[in-house]
C-alpha cells in the first residue's frame, strides 16, 4: 500500500502532514462511497477534510495516505472457498485515474490497456491478498498501476460483496453473492454450479467476448450549481451498464441509457465550448469530462495534449477519436449503406446519426432496415461461446448471428426504469420485479428490460427473459421486432418504470405498439397539464387555480389573476423536477428564463400556491371498480415534495368526510380516465375543501411502503388487472381497504454532505435520495423508528440552534416551548433569540458568529426556515451547508421538526420489535 498512517485527532493529522508534506488522500475509518474523505493540495482543504473525515468516522478515525492521482485504477473481483480454491471473477478498468472515486468512475470490463504482464501481475497479488487475508466467499479489490516502470500499490481491500461485486456479477453473468452465500455454509467451488449458464461450474473463471462499460448517473441535473468536482468521495446516485462487441459501441449505448437527453458520445456538448474551455473541463474529473475530451477533439486538440491534461490513457482517447472522425463522415458525406453499418457497428444511435446527417430519426431507422442493417441479440454465456449455455441474458449488438430467437407462446414486456437518480429510484425496481413475478404466475412469459447493474430486476431469475438495454425508442422497438411472432409483437408494461417507462407509452403508441394496461390516450390526458386541467373542470372536481402558459406575457398575466405566491412547473416531469414556489413577478420572470425555459412546445403549468394538509393515495382500476389499499398523509404542508415529505399510514388527522371524499375523488378520477392498473393521486386539503394536485397514471414511490403496512399486494394486482382479470375475480372490492391496527411511517433520507455548494432546503423539487420506514403500534413509536433510521432524532438536553424566518415565527412557538420542556440548549440568530427571549425562555444569541456553534459541536440539532427574500435565503445557506457537513439533522419544514420534538418527548425506547407480518396479523392493543 501507499505510505500512510492511521490517526485520530487532528494533532495527530498536521504531524504526519509536517512530515510527509502534500497532497495527502484523507480515508474515513468504516465508511461507505468515500464519506467524508477528499485530496488534499493545500493546508486549508487538509485541515478541512481531515475535520470531516474524523466527524464522519463512527470510530473517528482516518487514513491518511500518499496521493497517487493519476495512476491507472484497476479492480479484481476474486472469490475464495473454504479449500483455499481460489478464482477472478472479473477485472475492471477505471477509465478515469486514481483521483476519482471508482463508484463516480467510468468503469470498462474486462481491462483494455493493460499488458498481460501487467495483467497477470495485479490478478496474482489479488489472489495472494485473498488468501492471506483468509476470506471465505467474494472480495473487492482495487489497486493503482503505473505501467513505466511496472508498478503498483494496493489501495483497498473489502472483503465482501461491494457495488463493484453487483457490476462484476452482471458483467460476467457469475453471480457472486449467490456463491458467496453457498461457501458461507460450507460448499467448494467445484461443488457449486452456475446458475446463470446451467452447464458450467462455480470454480469456472468466466471468459468475457464482449465490453461492458459502466457510467455513473450524477444529480447535477437537480442541482446545476453544486461543486461538479469529482474526487474520492463519492457523489454519483446510481450507475448504468451497456453490453457491446466493442469499446466505442459499448461506451455510447451507456450514455444513451443515462437518460439526459444524451443519444451517445456525438455532439452531446454544451454550447459555446471552445478549444481551451473543453481542454480545461477536460483536465479536472467531473461529470462534464467525457463530453469535454470529445470537444476538445474536435476542435483539434491531440491525443498528446489531452493524455497530458487527463491522465486518461491514449487507448481510451483513441477510441474517442474514432467517435469523432465517424461523426465527421457522417457530417460531410452521404448517408450510404457502408456509412451507416459502421456508424452503427461504433454505437451510434438513430437519433445521433439523424441529426448529424440532417434527417429525422425515424428515416434513419427505416433506411437501415430497408438495407437490412439490424442488431442480433447475443448471449452473456460466462464462457465466450466455448460451451453451450442456458441463460436468458441478453445484449444487442451490430454482428452476424442472433442467439435470441422470440419466445413462444404468451408474453410481455416489463420496461424498467433506468438509473437510480433522485426522483426515480429503487421503488421502481421493486415495481418492475414484482410484476414481472406476477407475470410469470398467471403463465405470461415475462421479458424485462433495464439498464441498471444495481437492481433485482437485472438479476438472471427474476423475468424470464433479460435484455441489458437502454430505455429508449430504439431500443424498444428493436427488442419488440425480435420477439414479433407472425406480426404480432408483445405488448409492452409502462406503468412500473417511472417516468422513464411512462414517457416511453407515447412513442410506442404512435407506431402502433400494444401497451397493456392504461391507453396512450388516458396516460397523456393525467400527464399532460393543460389536458388534465380541463379533465377535472369536466368532472367538477377542484383544483387549485391556474392556467397552461407558453410566454414569459402569458405567465405574468395569469399569476396576476390567481394571486401570488404560485407554484410552476412542467409537464411529463418526475421528482418535481424544475417545481418551484415564487412570490412575486420578478422571482417568476427568473425562473422562467434561468430555470426553465417556456416556449409553445414546451409549455409550464402556473397554479396558485394552497398552503395545506397534503395526502396522496395510490390505487389499482379494472375499469369498472377502484381499489384504494391506503390513505397516507403527510407530516408537512403542501409545498414540500412528496418525495421529501414523512408520510404516515393511515391519515391520522383526517375526519370521516374528508376520507369520504378523497374516496370518491379517487374512484371518480380512475373510472372517468378508463385507468388499467395503477395510479396515483395527491391532494391538497384546506379548510373544507379538497383539491386535487396531480394524478399520476403509473406506479408511484409509494406503492413499497403502502403494499408493506397494508399487505395488499399492490404491483402484482395491477399486473394481473392489466392482464385482464377484474379485483373481484382478484378477491378484491372497490373502495378503500380495511385500516390496519398499525402505523406506518415513511421518512427521506439525503446525500447532501457529498455535495458541496448545494442548498437541501425542502420544496417543490425533490431532493433526497432514499427512505427509510417505521412500523408499530402508534405513532409516536412508529415515528420514533423512522427518525432513529433517518438520523433526524432529537435527544432531550441536546443543544439546538433556531434560525426561524418571520413568517413562520409565530407557528414555531409550540416547537420552541417542546424544545425547552426537553432541556435543550437554545442557541438563536438575533431576531429569533429576541423572540424567545419574550417567551420567558433562556436563550443564547449566536450572531454574527452563528457557524461556531455549528463547527465546534455545541448544537446538535439546526431549525432553519426560509423566506421569500433571496438575501436571507442566501444567508440561511451557510447555516444548513455547515449542519450537513457536520452531519447534525437540519430541519427547514417545522412540522418536521415539531414531529421529532414530539417524538423526542413521548420517549426513545417507546416502541415493539415486531415482524411486518406480527403488525399485520396479530391484533393489536
Amino acid at each position: 500500500m501507499p505510505p500512510n498512517r492511521t490517526v485520530s485527532s487532528m494533532a495527530e493529522a498536521m504531524d504526519y502532514e509536517a512530515e510527509v508534506g502534500l497532497p495527502l488522500v484523507i480515508r474515513p475509518a468504516y465508511t461507505l462511497g468515500g464519506t467524508g474523505g477528499g485530496i488534499a493540495n493545500t493546508p486549508d482543504e487538509f485541515r478541512s477534510i481531515v475535520d470531516s473525515g474524523l466527524s464522519a468516522s463512527p470510530i473517528s478515525q482516518v487514513l491518511l495516505e500518499r496521493s497517487l492521482v493519476g495512476w491507472k485504477e484497476i479492480e479484481y473481483e476474486v472469490i475464495r472457498d473454504g479449500a483455499d480454491n481460489c478464482i477472478t471473477v472479473c477485472n475492471m478498468e477505471n477509465l478515469d485515474p486514481m483521483g476519482a472515486h471508482t463508484g463516480d468512475s467510468i468503469v470498462v470490463a474486462p481491462s483494455q490497456t493493460l499488458t498481460d504482464k501487467e495483467y497477470q501481475m495485479l490478478r496474482t497479488a489479488s489472489l495472494k491478498i485473498i488468501r492471506g487475508l483468509g476470506i471465505e466467499g467474494g472480495c473487492n479489490i482495487q489497486l493503482a498501476s503505473r505501467p513505466h516502470p511496472d508498478a503498483y500499490y494496493v489501495i483497498e481491500v473489502n472483503p465482501r460483496v461491494s457495488r463493484s461485486s453487483a457490476l462484476a456479477s452482471k458483467a460476467t453473468g457469475y453471480p457472486i453473492a449467490r456463491v458467496s452465500a453457498k461457501i458461507a455454509v460450507g460448499k467448494r467451488l467445484d461443488e457449486i454450479p452456475n446458475e446463470v449458464t446451467g452447464t458450467t461450474g462455480a470454480a469456472f473463471e468466466p471468459a468475457l467476448d464482449y465490453c461492458v462499460v459502466k457510467i455513473p448517473r450524477w444529480p447535477f441535473d437537480k442541482f446545476p450549481n453544486g461543486d461538479r468536482h469529482i474526487t474520492t468521495q463519492m457523489k454519483a446516485t446510481g450507475e448504468v451498464m451497456a453490453i457491446d462487441r466493442s469499446f466505442e459501441a459499448a461506451l455510447q449505448k451507456a450514455v444513451r441509457s443515462l437518460e439526459q437527453g444524451n443519444s451517445g458520445v456525438a455532439r452531446n456538448e454544451r454550447k459555446n465550448w471552445r478549444k481551451a474551455v473543453a481542454g480545461f473541463i477536460a483536465a479536472v474529473p467531473n461529470d462534464l469530462r467525457l463530453w469535454a475530451v470529445a470537444a476538445a477533439l474536435r476542435r483539434g486538440a491531440t491525443r498528446t495534449e489531452l493524455v497530458a491534461q487527463t491522465s486518461i490513457d491514449p487507448w481510451f482517447i483513441a477510441a474517442l477519436e474514432r467517435i469523432v472522425d465517424q461523426e465527421r463522415r457522417l457530417l460531410g458525406n452521404p448517408l450510404t449503406p457502408a456509412v451507416l453499418w459502421t456508424s452503427k457497428r461504433l454505437g451510434f444511435s438513430d437519433s445521433a446519426i439523424a441529426t448529424l446527417s440532417g434527417l429525422l430519426p425515424e428515416q434513419v431507422r427505416q433506411l437501415r432496415l430497408q438495407h437490412g442493417i439490424k442488431p442480433v441479440f447475443k448471449m452473456v454465456d460466462t464462457c465466450a461461446a466455448e460451451f453451450e449455455a442456458r441463460t436468458p441474458y441478453y445484449y444487442s449488438a451490430y454482428d452476424t448471428e442472433n442467439e435470441a430467437p422470440p419466445l413462444e407462446g404468451p408474453k410481455a414486456v416489463v420496461l424498467g426504469s433506468g438509473p437510480i437518480r433522485i426522483g426515480q429510484g429503487i421503488e421502481f425496481d421493486y415495481c418492475s420485479v414484482h410484476a414481472a413475478w406476477a407475470l410469470s404466475e398467471a403463465g405470461v412469459a415475462s421479458i424485462m428490460i433495464n439498464s441498471n447493474p444495481e437492481t433485482v430486476s437485472t438479476d438472471f431469475d427474476t423475468s424470464d427473459r433479460l435484455y441489458f438495454e437502454p430505455l429508449d425508442e430504439e431500443a424498444i422497438r428493436d427488442i419488440l421486432d425480435n420477439e414479433t411472432i407472425d406480426d404480432k409483437p408483445p405488448a409492452s408494461l409502462v406503468q412500473f418504470g417511472g417516468q422513464t417507462a411512462i414517457n416511453l407509452s407515447q412513442s410506442l403508441a404512435a407506431v402502433g405498439l400494444p401497451i397493456l394496461g392504461s391507453s396512450a390516450e388516458a396516460i397523456d390526458i393525467a400527464s399532460d397539464r393543460q389536458r388534465f386541467e380541463r379533465f377535472l373542470d369536466n368532472l367538477g372536481i377542484p383544483q387549485p387555480p391556474g392556467a397552461t402558459v407558453a410566454s414569459i406575457a402569458q405567465a405574468l398575466t395569469v399569476a396576476q389573476r390567481i394571486d401570488y405566491p404560485v407554484v410552476v412547473r412542467p409537464s411529463y416531469v418526475l421528482g418535481g423536477r424544475a417545481m418551484e414556489i415564487v412570490g412575486n413577478a420578478t422571482e417568476l420572470i427568473r425562473y422562467l428564463t434561468i430555470a426553465t425555459e417556456v416556449t409553445p412546445e414546451r409549455q409550464v403549468l402556473v397554479d396558485h400556491y394552497i398552503e395545506g394538509r397534503e395526502c396522496e393515495v395510490d390505487a389499482i382500476c379494472d375499469g369498472e371498480t377502484v381499489l384504494i389499499p391506503g390513505i397516507m398523509e403527510h407530516v408537512e404542508r403542501a409545498g414540500v415534495h412528496s418525495g421529501d415529505s414523512m408520510a404516515i399510514y393511515p391519515g391520522l388527522n383526517l375526519t370521516e368526510g374528508e376520507v369520504d371524499t378523497l374516496v370518491e375523488y379517487t374512484t371518480r378520477i380512475g373510472l372517468a380516465l378508463g385507468i388499467r392498473g395503477l395510479m396515483n393521486i395527491q391532494f391538497v386539503l384546506q379548510e373544507t375543501t379538497v383539491y386535487v394536485l396531480e394524478v399520476n397514471p403509473r406506479g408511484s414511490r409509494t406503492i413499497p411502503f403502502i403494499s408493506k403496512v397494508t399487505g395488499v399486494p399492490v404491483a402484482k394486482l395491477a399486473t394481473r388487472v392489466m392482464l385482464g382479470a377484474t379485483l373481484q375475480e382478484l378477491g378484491y372490492s372497490g373502495g378503500l381497504w380495511p385500516k390496519q391496527r398499525l402505523v406506518g411511517i415513511k421518512a427521506p433520507v439525503f446525500s447532501m454532505s457529498k455535495l458541496s455548494g448545494v442548498d437541501w432546503y425542502m420544496g417543490p423539487e425533490m431532493k433526497s435520495t432514499g427512505e427509510v420506514m417505521g412500523v408499530d403500534r402508534n405513532f409516536a413509536a412508529a415515528l420514533t423508528k423512522a427518525l432513529q433510521a433517518a438520523s433526524i432524532n432529537l435527544s432531550p438536553g441536546m443543544g439546538v440552534l433556531l434560525s426561524i424566518s418571520d413568517q413562520t415565527k409565530a407557528d414555531s412557538l409550540s416547537l420552541i416551548q417542546g424544545l425547552a420542556a426537553a432541556n435543550c440548549q437554545l442557541y438563536a440568530t438575533e431576531g429569533t433569540a429576541a423572540m424567545i427571549n419574550a417567551m420567558g425562555l433562556p436563550v443564547t444569541t449566536s450572531s454574527p458568529d452563528v457557524l461556531d456553534v455549528i463547527n465546534d459541536g455545541t448544537v446538535g440539532a439546526v431549525v432553519n426556515t426560509l423566506s421569500g427574500d433571496t438575501s436571507v435565503m442566501e444567508d440561511g445557506f451557510y447555516i444548513r451547508r455547515a449542519a450537513v457537513e457536520r452531519r447534525i439533522p437540519c430541519f427547514t419544514s417545522l412540522d418536521t421538526a415539531r414531529a421529532a420534538m414530539e417524538s423526542m418527548l413521548s420517549g426513545l425506547d417507546n416502541y415493539n420489535i415486531l415482524t411486518t407480518e406480527e403488525y399485520l396479523n396479530t391484533p393489536g392493543p
